[in-house]
């Protein structure tokens, strides 16, 4: 793992997009394409918002996404689909891209497609739970399925809420679907940007913690190509002994 510890969400997107926009152009040069599953929620703005300003050939990449609530439409303000269409799809011109549309009839072929060839990065956020993508604790680690149909628990549902997303948890969907945690770690790189006071006690938990699905954050400590970026408010926590 290779951490990094910026002083402002700012900093921290920069340089994780940075680090990401460098290995696209990796795979693009060694490969002749590139392959990028993407992350939502509020902790990803700056990162987005520095990526799509790096110098890569979108033309030559393809999109996946991690996750997304059941059946919840598009118009809706908490809606992935819409997150990524506005913050990044429109932005950029991708050779090709695959959302997660809500449906539980659409797995099978969002499966197909994501399966035609590895994953060269996966920029994965953490969740104040430590939740990766919606996999909740206890998050499924022995599933070999892509894309599975969760249910949210109810620090999750909070996080929606504090985020701005929802109203209230009674408004939060029950369920989404989800990349299970097997098929992040098949990324070949995965990238985690976790910014804000917020998530300073799901970074230490994970940082001090052996793998455990209570935790499910720590996974990615197993990954051989991890790097972990925080600003100093998501990593207040940290002690010498973390």
């Amino acid at each position: 793992m290779n951490l990094h510890i910026e002083e402002t969400p700012v900093l921290l997107g920069e340089k994780a997009a940075a680090l990401t926009a460098g290995l696209l152009r990796q795979a693009i040069r060694e490969n002749g394409h590139a392959r990028l599953v993407l992350s939502t929620g509020s902790s990803q703005f700056e990162t987005l918002e520095a990526l799509v300003k790096e110098n890569v050939d979108w033309s030559k990449v393809t999109m996946f996404h991690l996750d997304e609530y059941v059946n919840l439409p598009e118009t809706h303000p908490a809606s992935f689909r819409k997150y990524l269409k506005e913050r990044f799809l429109s932005k950029v011109t991708l050779a090709d891209y695959h959302l997660v549309d809500g449906s539980p009839d659409s797995i099978p072929a969002l499966t197909a497609e994501l399966k035609r060839a590895p994953i060269d990065i996966g920029l994965i956020g953490i969740g104040e739970n430590a939740h990766i993508a919606f996999n909740d604790p206890p998050a499924d680690f022995d599933t070999r399925e892509s894309y599975i149909v969760v249910n949210l628990n109810e620090r999750c549902k909070q996080q929606q809420v504090g985020e701005g997303w929802f109203a209230s948890t009674e408004e939060v969907p029950a369920q989404a679907i989800s990349m299970t945690a097997w098929q992040i770690m098949q990324c070949r790189h995965i990238i985690s940007a976790v910014p804000h006071k917020v998530k300073a006690k799901a970074v230490a938990d994970t940082l001090s913690h052996d793998t455990t699905p209570e935790i499910p954050a720590t996974l990615l400590k197993t990954h051989p190509n991890f790097d972990l970026f925080l600003d100093a408010e998501s990593a207040s926590l940290i002690t010498d002994r973390t």
